[in-house]
């Protein structure tokens, strides 16, 4: 297929209704693009023009890239692309790509949230808000301060570094898991104990709070599982802005239950949007939000940038940078 010269601006597809602010930050960062937001359910439908597919927690198989014979680019919000068939993308010479955590505002941001929730655990918010909202006692519960515990980071890429260098003010004694051992970057973060994945019931028997900063891969699904748990000190925390399947879920409610793990905060979930009833969520223990981490005006910034970089460079018939499936033979060069 032969491409007519680019005339008019690129033709770029949201999917999904789910995190609103990125038409904005995109259109900001890229100005005059041509861009809208499409329903999941509608999406099939709306590819035919598109030059860019951008997916929010909708999975993009090869019978969405079968609706658009114009299509150029998948590129993700984020880094995550588990939920992009990038084989069938590959066949169809389109490129995929993202933005990596690391470098920009996203690993910073997510950090932030993992130190908001470690804070919220130990100071159990938001049932303190109730005391006051609801004419409670005050000064209870009691508190659990972050000076002198120990801080077990699984995953020491871009948001594991950016959380041991937020958490080292707190006085916490700082654990850290990498696939493989890193002497110098365990000095340079200043770690008290460092491991490979080999050693994770060593860290997760001597953490107070067990942060996944981890990709989930076929190694890594499930990796905070029954026996995990009960490896655990009694009453720790876990705190998962990661991916959901990294923690098995049957095993979680039941830890929580049965009262050995003191709390949780999930900022990702098995599946996501996540039933408002699900017990894990309903759970007084356990800390939810909406996929939000990463969502601050420093990472979006971030992002948008990364992605409309990327646009340009397709739409001049080059590779995007950061690009997932660099054997691609793109239909448009």
């Amino acid at each position: 297929m032969t491409f007519v010269a680019d005339v008019a601006p690129p033709r770029v597809i949201i999917a999904g209704e789910h995190f609103q602010p990125i038409l904005p930050y995109l259109q900001e960062a890229y100005p005059g693009i041509d861009a809208a937001r499409v329903a999941a359910d509608a999406l099939e439908a709306s590819l035919a023009d598109a030059d860019v597919l951008v997916p929010t927690m909708v999975r993009i198989t090869e019978a969405h890239m079968a609706c658009a014979p114009r299509l150029r680019l998948i590129h993700q919000w984020g880094a995550g692309l588990e939920g992009v068939d990038i084989a069938a993308a590959t066949r169809r010479g389109i490129a995929v790509a993202n933005v990596p955590t690391a470098g920009g505002g996203n690993a910073m941001s997510v950090a932030e949230w993992c130190v908001m929730a470690a804070i919220c655990l130990s100071r159990s918010y938001p049932q303190v808000q109730a005391q006051v909202l609801e004419g409670g006692a005050w000064g209870f519960p009691a508190g659990f301060s972050l000076l002198g515990k120990s801080a077990g980071i699984i995953g020491l890429g871009g948001i594991g570094q950016a959380l041991a260098e937020r958490l080292k003010p707190f006085g916490m004694r700082l654990l850290g898991i990498k696939r493989s051992a890193d002497p110098a970057l365990h000095a340079q973060l200043g770690l008290d104990w460092s491991g490979t994945m080999a050693d994770l019931p060593t860290l997760l028997s001597q953490a107070d709070y067990v942060f996944l900063c981890t990709p989930l891969t076929a190694k890594t699904r499930d990796l905070i599982d029954a026996a995990a748990l009960r490896a655990m000190q009694p009453q720790a925390y876990l705190i998962n802005p990661a991916r959901g399947g990294l923690v098995n879920e049957q095993a979680l409610l039941d830890a929580l239950t049965s009262g050995r793990l003191a709390g949780a905060a999930l900022d990702v979930f098995w599946q996501e949007p996540v039933a408002c009833d699900h017990p894990v969520v309903r759970h007084p223990r356990v800390l939810s939000t909406p996929h939000i981490a990463g969502v601050t005006d420093a990472s979006y910034r971030h992002i948008a940038a990364g992605l409309s970089a990327n646009i340009r460079r397709v739409m001049q018939h080059k590779r995007p940078d950061n690009c997932a499936n660099p054997a691609v033979t793109p239909w448009y060069a």
